[in-house]
């Protein structure tokens, strides 16, 4: 197994992940979805969380594997090859936006130097198109227009 040798600075990916369920849905919402050879992926520009409070500080990537993609053992594996491949080339995260990255089976497989290229890819894909559009955030809508 490769491991990073120990004078390694290991980037953290703490500050940058998706983690409640309603800033997926902001992001599915006013993102568009892409395809690309082992996972369709989301980018979408950063909202506020509700009227009157402040932008997330950076980008934020999240991970999604549904049952479909096979068991729970299966699934976790899948995300933690794709967090590991995302760690080390977090500062390509186009800046104010959010991305999601919903990986298919194939993950399971694949070497993982094939699917780290294809993560900076994604994220080389998704930083061109962040910069070609204005970064404008959908309006958010307040709980009394509910």
């Amino acid at each position: 197994m490769n491991t990073p040798p120990k004078t390694a600075q290991r980037q953290s990916m703490a500050d940058a992940r998706l983690r409640k369920h309603a800033d997926y849905q902001r992001a599915y919402k006013a993102g568009r979805k892409r395809q690309s050879a082992s996972m369709s992926w989301f980018l979408a520009p950063q909202t506020p969380a509700y009227e009157g409070a402040a932008l997330p500080s950076g980008p934020r990537v999240g991970l999604t594997a549904g049952k479909v993609v096979g068991k729970a053992h299966e699934r976790n594996r899948i995300k933690r090859r794709m967090r590991e491949a995302l760690r080390r080339h977090v500062d390509l995260l186009p800046l104010g936006c959010d991305l999601i990255l919903h990986p298919r089976r194939a993950v399971l497989a694949i070497d993982f130097k094939k699917l780290e290229a294809e993560v900076v890819r994604i994220l080389q894909q998704a930083k061109t198109e962040a910069a070609r559009k204005p970064v404008t955030p959908v309006p958010v809508q307040s709980a009394a227009s509910l």
